[in-house]
């Protein structure tokens, strides 16, 4: 599977960039899937529902199936697991987009923006294979791409995966 990341500290883009990249690629006719890393509980049940009454009761995994879509839920109750352990729960497709996990070890495409006031990753980060930006000027050893020009930093990530 091909997997691709995006990554950038808080209030760059990322996902604003990722929402664009998920739409690009899929015109293309690429099948793409998405991994969002967080670090922050989360959780898409409510108390009193079906589904959360099944998963504290004790049910490792709860499926909510209806006719436009499914959600599992997977109970890991332990450390949270790492980038390899979700994608091996993807169905195959031509790529996944992974927004997060900046520390992992996977090629990556940096959201940079200078009001942030937060440093480049890509300097200390050899998997950081461009930097997306709108700052002007910016000299970096990697391609430093338009952040606004969705299409360019699509053409870099399936580029860079051999789509």
């Amino acid at each position: 599977m091909r997997v691709y990341g995006v990554i950038g500290w808080k209030n760059s883009g990322k996902t604003s960039l990722m929402e664009r990249l998920v739409a690009e690629i899929t015109a293309r006719g690429f099948s793409v899937s998405t991994v969002k890393h967080v670090h922050h509980e989360v959780d898409l049940d409510q108390p009193g529902k079906d589904t959360f009454r099944h998963r504290q009761a004790g049910a490792r995994e709860v499926v909510l199936a209806s006719k436009d879509r499914f959600a599992l839920m997977v109970e890991h109750r332990g450390p949270e697991p790492d980038l390899a352990a979700v994608l091996a729960r993807l169905a195959p497709v031509d790529l996944v987009l992974v927004e997060g996990y900046k520390r992992d070890s996977h090629r990556k495409v940096e959201v940079w923006r200078r009001e942030t006031g937060q440093p480049l990753i890509q300097t200390g980060d050899p998997l950081v294979r461009a930097v997306a930006t709108d700052a002007a000027g910016l000299a970096l050893p990697v391609p430093v791409l338009d952040l606004n020009d969705t299409k360019a930093v699509a053409d870099f990530i399936l580029a860079e995966v051999g789509l």
